[in-house]
C-alpha cells in the first residue's frame, strides 16, 4: 500500500526545488569582503562588491524560481501532461 500524500514525481520536483532554493540563499549570501575591499580603491562613492549582480539580481531570481517550483511540485497531479512531459512518462 502507497500511503504517501504525493506520487514519486513531485517528491523528485521537491527535492530539485529545495536545491534551487539551497543553490539561491547561498549566492545570495556570496563571500565575505575584507574592510579593505569593501570601497574599491578607498573610494567611498564607488559602489561595495557586495552589491554586485548575482547578490542583488540571480540569486533572488534562483530563490523565487525555486519557491514556484515548490508550489508546483505540490500541486500537480502525476498524470498531468507536463509533470508525463517532464519525466517523459508514457501512459
Amino acid at each position: 500500500m502507497n500511503n504517501f500524500p504525493l506520487k514519486k514525481e513531485n517528491y523528485i520536483l521537491l527535492i530539485v526545488s529545495f536545491i534551487f532554493v539551497v543553490l539561491g540563499y547561498l549566492l545570495m549570501s556570496g563571500g565575505g569582503v575584507a574592510p579593505s575591499e569593501f570601497y574599491p580603491n578607498g573610494d567611498s562613492s564607488l559602489t561595495p562588491k557586495i552589491f554586485n549582480f548575482t547578490r542583488l539580481t540571480l540569486a533572488p531570481i534562483i530563490v523565487l524560481f525555486g519557491y514556484t517550483l515548490t508550489i508546483f511540485a505540490i500541486l500537480a497531479k502525476p498524470e498531468s501532461k507536463i509533470i508525463k512531459s517532464i519525466f517523459r512518462i508514457k501512459k
